[in-house]
């Protein structure tokens, strides 16, 4: 059966607030399909991304429609999007996010769909879940992945082959104060950054070894790349590739950082396409109804 959409398969979307600790809101959307599914998949965006940014709905309802799977897209409690859903007004909580801040929103994510709940929406608890990370959000797959049994499939999208590769940035840019700036590009906002990214970096080496996670990874790893990725240059997922232990590497050859799209989502395009497609295989293959 071709991948792209399953016959009569529908999605019904569902927003939810889930917060898992003081200062730390998730807010997301369920698609429920109309088909009963033992599985899961979460879509975790990367740095200045967001749940709404240009290809994630559409991604997140051609995963739900062609695998048959309850799809869960989310805001990173750190991501800086404000409760409109689209603009950067959580400027604080942007400044103090952190890697190991992401690992454990994804792990109350995990842990929501394990007991059946995410905020007020009730659901079934999925049998195996697939993550599937873009960017900066593939650190998280593929930390909190690596720990966690029913994690059966992952995907990364111009993901980033170590946290580690900030650091020396970070430093430099920080100096010796504690706050930076960075700009969106998109809008010419300025964006604070704290130094608790750096602290965070440096105090948790062992927890946020991407390299040493991918080598455990027991769950089979999609690495889906544009070989013209301006941000996250294709030599991260040739070595994340040669890291990993189970890895299947996709160059899709002219594709950039967001794979030709951009925010406001003007449609897809065949690079899009490709990594979408190749993406629903993977987790069709993988994350199979019937689990021993």
């Amino acid at each position: 059966m071709s991948p792209e959409v399953r016959p009569g398969t529908l999605a019904r979307k569902l927003p939810f607030e889930l917060s898992r600790a003081p200062g730390a809101l998730l807010r997301g959307d369920l698609r429920i399909p109309d088909t009963p599914s033992e599985k899961a998949i979460v879509v975790c965006h990367g740095f200045k991304g967001f749940k709404d940014w240009g290809f994630f709905p559409y991604l997140a309802e051609r995963l739900a429609t062609g695998t048959g799977a309850t799809v869960i897209s989310f805001n990173f409690s750190g991501s800086g999007i404000g409760p409109d859903l689209e603009s950067f007004t959580d400027l604080e909580g942007f400044a103090r996010n952190t890697f190991t801040r992401e690992v454990e929103d994804l792990e109350a994510i995990l842990d929501g769909l394990r007991d059946g709940r995410l905020g007020p929406v009730e659901l079934e608890p999925p049998r195996s879940v697939g993550l599937i990370g873009h960017s900066r959000g593939a650190a998280a797959a593929i930390l909190v992945g690596a720990d966690r049994p029913e994690v059966r499939a992952v995907v990364t999208w111009a993901g980033i082959g170590s946290v580690f590769r900030y650091e020396s940035w970070f430093a430099e840019a920080l100096g010796d104060g504690d706050v930076m700036e960075i700009t969106n590009a998109r809008t010419g906002q300025r964006l604070p950054l704290y130094r608790d990214v750096l602290d965070d970096l440096r105090a948790h080496r062992d927890r946020l070894d991407m390299e040493e996670a991918a080598r455990r990874l027991d769950a089979p790893l999609l690495i889906v790349h544009g070989s013209e990725d301006e941000a996250v240059p294709v030599a991260e997922a040739h070595a994340l590739h040669r890291t990993a232990g189970t890895a299947e590497l996709a160059i899709i050859e002219g594709a950039g950082h967001t794979m030709s799209a951009s925010h406001p989502f003007p449609g897809t395009n065949p690079h899009l396409e490709e990594a979408v497609w190749r993406t629903i295989s993977h987790f069709e293959e993988h994350l199979m109804e019937e689990q021993e």
